[in-house]
């Protein structure tokens, strides 16, 4: 690639051994999605691009000419479109197509799409012919900022989300955000919500100019956004360079998510985006760690008011007794003790273990107080 388009690139490391990686990000960059795998792999290798039908319509053939400038033979896979199809079910059959393309161990899967094309396309990689190299190419806020870094892939079960899955990292992040221009608004909030969970969990700078900039002006602020995308990413890859297996550090990217992901099975994943159900999940949380008083009341305020005043958020019409149960299937809960992310300032967290189920309830109660 010309020396002068690596200069202009933002380059963030995920120093993992024994094969780190790069997320690039730069406004352009689908175009030159073709050049960044060149520095990779031999153009004889097959590449298979995995997206959904409305991505594909957008950018489909930006980075098919992209491929093709660069001398890849690439072919399109299409799945359906929605967390509902975040199943086993859609590997199965994108595993069968793969076969009857021809796919061998040589062969890279290109993820084109948003968080959940990237986790299908990413399990799909980690088990077929028992492990083949991906490709991350994230189109949403919540993919670009969270799903696509760190090789955490997989798919839900009705029990519960993300309960089936691998860890298997990409060779390279390519992220532009300039697809972000034809997100839908509330598709492009959704994803914000985990750039202000960064914000929370150890970047304090990124939270205060969220909570104080209005989303609208954002989305059409390059520069501002790009330095959004930037900053989530690499607060995320200090954390899983660091703690690759969720063993200790990376727990702490679970704030909002333990309630989160219940809301989201409870209303089988219909109800909410991922990046929404994580929106209520950190008011809760925030809530919770007021109600124990590890978090002072103020700050508590601030991070329900960074949530609450970025666009309305679907109703939470859930029974809390219903979450309750449903956390005790939370791939997060050992020993049958559920493990709440609290913060104790804007910029730290904590791992909890011993929070009353009737705090867990009353915070429930809350959010469809607020929401209504």
């Amino acid at each position: 690639m010309a020396a002068l388009l690596w200069e202009s690139m933002t380059r963030v490391s995920i120093a993992l051994q024994p094969r780190p990686y790069q997320a690039i990000i730069q406004n352009g960059l689908l175009e030159q999605a073709g050049s960044c795998l060149q520095d990779l792999f031999e153009t004889n290798k097959k590449l298979f691009v995995v997206t959904v039908p409305p991505v594909r319509k957008r950018w489909g053939k930006k980075l098919m000419d992209s491929l093709s400038h660069a001398g890849f033979a690439a072919k399109i896979l299409t799945m359906p479109d929605g967390e509902r199809y975040k199943k086993i079910a859609t590997v199965e059959t994108l595993a069968e197509q793969l076969v009857k393309l021809g796919a061998e161990r040589s062969a890279v899967l290109v993820a084109l799409g948003g968080g959940v094309v990237g986790d299908v396309t990413g399990f799909l990689a980690a088990i077929y012919l028992r492990g083949i190299e991906v490709v991350q190419i994230p189109t949403t806020v919540l993919a670009q900022v969270d799903a696509s870094i760190g090789g955490k892939t997989g798919v839900n079960l009705k029990a519960g989300k993300n309960l089936v899955g691998s860890f298997h990292h990409p060779r390279i992040v390519l992220i532009d955000p300039a697809v972000l221009s034809t997100l839908p608004e509330r598709e492009f909030r959704a994803g914000v919500y985990e750039s202000l969970k960064c914000g929370v969990i150890g970047h304090p700078e990124l939270f205060r100019r969220l909570e104080s900039i209005d989303l609208k002006k954002l989305r059409h602020d390059a520069q501002t956004l790009e330095w959004v995308i930037a900053e989530s990413v690499r607060l995320k890859a200090e954390v899983v360079s660091s703690d690759e297996r969720e063993h200790g550090l990376r727990r702490i990217l679970n704030f909002g998510h333990t309630i989160g992901h219940a809301l989201e099975a409870e209303t089988e994943y219909r109800h909410f985006l991922h990046g929404e159900a994580i929106a209520w999940g950190m008011v809760a949380a925030a809530n919770i760690a007021a109600a124990i008083r590890c978090l002072d009341s103020d700050a508590a305020q601030r991070i329900s008011d960074a949530v609450l005043s970025s666009g309305e958020l679907p109703k939470v019409q859930v029974r809390s007794r219903s979450i309750l149960r449903r956390l005790q299937s939370d791939k997060k809960t050992r020993n049958g003790v559920v493990h709440f992310v609290l913060p104790t300032e804007i910029g730290k967290v904590q791992v909890v273990n011993d929070v009353p189920e009737q705090i867990v309830i009353k915070a429930v109660d809350e959010l469809r107080r607020l929401s209504n």
